[in-house]
């Protein structure tokens, strides 16, 4: 448990140096692009987003659920420690990212027509233009994901989690640069092929770099690696049947987020967008990178090694631990996120008003931060049992009512709302998966002992409803939207900071005061981030 523990660490703080960069990283873009409206914004959010969806369909579910379980038993069955089995892997691997690149960049036009067909016609054509750009990025998104797996699978956490860093930076200074020289752009209209070289390059360029610092870690791992081409004999046919599932998985997932996309994108230049959207999804994602993310990986490297000794018990033990030191912590963000929710969107706003509208489709998201953060262990369960089948089942409900729910807010919502109701669908869905995948994984194993677990729950819960009450009774005497706490960019940072703790430290009194077991193992968790720890 404390190499566990060292890890998780490990990986939290990379994390957490990368995500508050990159909360960096979009403040300065918001400055060059604006947000809440901008039509600049959603295209440059479709355009970057392009290489982000085609590398999660032919690769993040392939790489999260069977790459790092085949890898764990290739090191414990060959005797060269899986090195033939990763030189091969890498290089069917790198040979697929390539070819897949290609057909992107050909096809670029349709697929900006996909999530972008409801913008301007000056909106698709910048969109264009920026994704020829940005769609290299695909490679070397895969390229950095094969290579952070093997370090993964070999117990070298660390690369993967911190190398994200650079690519902040240098999107700091390339969108700072084009501030610099160009200032705030909202409009579709009137770009310079400069102007679109320099904000697509910026993009690009970071996630170049990401993967090759990750390589100078490659030693690492002790595998002797090179050029294979001799496929045959790794197991193809069975990694392709897990693969297929994972694959089709991504593939539904992708399908929604496209209807997401193609039907917010009616509302840009009107309202909160395609940029809004993502905007709230970035920082609804910090805490779960940062700690779901941090706490997880590590967890299923072990999860994989129970299933190839044959424990079953284990990996539940390991179920119900995770959940429980998952929930301490995210139970208490929630709270904080809440409380501090318009200062927060204010940091990525240039008025209180767009700084309220982008805190409505934050809060639309928030409403599944709980069960997407359990259903990770569920999830990783199921891909160390060698069950990829399962997991694209459930998908698949949730995916069906993204596209029901989005298509509904669509038909109904004024288009200010659109963005509101397209996130609070997806939240529903998500809780629904959540609940159908634990209910189809104790159909697989049996009890999953998480009843403790679930109690667990509900005293975090308990410590952080009056928790949330005091940080938005601060927020209010602060000000409210219409004062302090939403004035600027600065005030909001400082205001969301101010607000958080208070409802944090607030929290951490009611667990004591309900004595929950978990505090210790929080409180633990947090001293191995502090220096000489």
């Amino acid at each position: 448990m404390a190499s566990l523990g060292r890890a998780s660490a490990l990986i939290g703080a990379g994390t957490l140096v990368s995500r508050v960069t990159g909360l960096i990283r979009n403040v300065v873009l918001v400055g060059a692009l604006g947000v809440v409206p901008s039509a600049a914004f959603d295209a440059f959010g479709v355009a970057n987003q392009l290489p982000n969806s085609i590398f999660a369909l032919i690769s993040s579910g392939l790489l999260a659920g069977v790459i790092v379980p085949q890898i764990v038993k290739a090191v414990r069955t060959h005797d060269d420690r899986g090195s033939a089995f990763v030189s091969k892997l890498l290089t069917l691997g790198v040979v697929t990212l390539a070819a897949v690149t290609a057909v992107a960049m050909v096809a670029a036009p349709l697929l900006v027509l996909i999530y972008g067909g409801r913008f301007s016609a000056d909106g698709r054509a910048l969109a264009l233009a920026l994704a020829y750009w940005c769609l290299p990025q695909l490679f070397f998104y895969g390229l950095y994901a094969l290579v952070g797996e093997v370090l993964n699978a070999r117990r070298i956490f660390g690369p993967y989690a911190w190398s994200p860093i650079i690519n902040n930076i240098v999107s700091i200074a390339g969108f700072g640069a084009f501030i610099w020289l160009f200032g705030l752009r909202r409009s579709a209209t009137g770009w310079t092929p400069e102007m679109i070289a320099l904000l697509g390059g910026t993009a690009t360029l970071g996630i170049v770099l990401q993967a090759v610092v990750l390589l100078l870690f490659w030693r690492r791992a002790g595998l002797t690696v090179r050029a294979d081409f001799r496929w045959r004999g790794i197991g193809l046919g069975h990694i392709g049947r897990l693969a297929g599932w994972t694959f089709l998985m991504v593939v539904v997932g992708q399908v929604a987020g496209a209807v997401q996309a193609n039907l917010v994108g009616s509302a840009s230049g009107l309202g909160a967008a395609n940029g809004a959207m993502q905007t709230a999804w970035l920082l609804f994602m910090l805490p779960f990178s940062v700690i779901v993310i941090s706490l997880g990986t590590p967890y299923y490297t072990q999860l994989s090694e129970h299933v190839a000794e044959g424990r079953t018990d284990a990996v539940t033990a390991d179920l119900s631990t995770l959940t429980r030191t998952i929930g301490v912590f995210m139970v208490g963000v929630l709270g904080a996120m809440v409380a501090a929710i318009v200062p927060l969107s204010a940091i990525f706003a240039d008025h209180p008003d767009e700084a309220v509208a982008l805190a409505w489709v934050l809060g639309a998201f928030l409403v599944a931060l709980l069960p997407l953060s359990f259903q990770f262990g569920i999830q990783r369960t199921f891909y160390a049992l060698g069950d990829t089948r399962t997991p694209f089942l459930y998908t698949v409900v949730q995916a069906v009512l993204v596209v029901l729910t989005s298509v509904v807010g669509f038909l109904v919502l004024p288009a200010p709302w659109l963005a509101v109701g397209i996130a609070l669908g997806q939240s529903l869905a998500n809780i629904v998966q959540f609940a159908l995948a634990v209910a189809l994984l104790r159909r697989k194993l049996g009890p999953l002992g998480l009843g403790g677990a679930a109690r667990s729950v509900l005293r975090f819960v308990a410590a952080a409803v009056p928790a949330t009450g005091a940080g938005w009774l601060a927020f209010e005497l602060l000000g409210g939207a219409d004062g302090w706490p939403a004035s600027d960019r600065l005030s909001g940072f400082l205001a969301a900071a101010l607000i958080g703790l208070l409802t944090l430290c607030v929290y951490v009194l009611f667990l004591a005061l309900l004595r929950a077991p978990e505090l210790r193992t929080a409180l633990q968790a947090v001293r191995r981030f502090l220096p000489g720890r």
